[in-house]
């Protein structure tokens, strides 16, 4: 499956604080749900995963702390429903009721807690755009591990650890779905991964107000569009 694609010349780029300024608006002023956006993310998570492996294959989703890791949760319940057989591995333990939540249900889908040697596809859903850097040393392992898996591989939002800087720990990326918007850093390293953006319903002011072609992302015909 393709979907609409537009090139990163023709699309603003937002640096990390521009775009946790816009979320904020976004939720603040339209009411919008960060269950709602995380539920969002998790299943165009899902859906950009099954064009990648198919039912029957085996998913492993690294799970982070935060939002992130509840969009992580969100697409390893669905793919679980779709007829994948997904791991899930949570190293750093969360207090976030909204993601503990998220945790239970996956698990009661039949999630399992786990991992093998090898998979079909790695999901990096640690941290996003809320990630700081040195990671903390079990995320760093996980990642480690990861990375040496003969697996298609795609992050949610932000490629755990990426910076542009040499010598650290990063998630070695084919894909990276990014959400609601493009940011800046994505695109200093587009050269390394297909970069995707998804839909997570913030409305078409909040983009026009960070002077974002609207029309131009083409959400109006997908919900996931790939920059090229």
């Amino acid at each position: 499956m393709s979907f609409p694609k537009v090139e990163a010349s023709k699309i603003r780029t937002l640096s990390l604080e521009a775009f946790r300024e816009m979320d904020y608006y976004a939720v603040n002023n339209y009411h919008l749900p960060v269950e709602l956006m995380m539920e969002s993310a998790g299943l165009q998570l899902a859906r950009l995963s099954a064009t990648v492996v198919h039912p029957g294959s085996k998913v492993l989703v690294g799970v982070g702390p935060g939002n992130n890791g509840g969009g992580g949760l969100v697409a390893a319940r669905r793919l679980e429903a779709w007829g994948y057989k997904v791991h899930i591995q949570m190293p750093i333990a969360t207090n976030h009721p909204m993601i503990r939540e998220q945790l239970k249900r996956t698990i009661a889908y039949g999630v399992e807690k786990t991992i093998e040697s090898e998979y079909d596809l790695v999901l990096d859903c640690f941290f996003g755009f809320s990630q700081r850097l040195p990671l903390p040393e079990d995320i760093s392992e996980l990642i480690s591990i990861m990375n040496t898996m003969r697996s298609a591989k795609i992050s949610l939002d932000i490629p755990t650890g990426i910076c542009d800087e040499q010598g650290s720990v990063r998630f070695k990326t084919d894909k990276v779905l990014t959400v609601a918007a493009p940011k800046t850093i994505l695109l200093n390293h587009i050269d390394e991964y297909r970069l995707f953006i998804a839909d997570v319903g913030i409305p078409q002011e909040v983009y026009l107000r960070n002077k974002i072609d609207y029309t131009s992302l083409g959400f109006y015909r997908d919900q996931i569009i790939e920059v090229v």
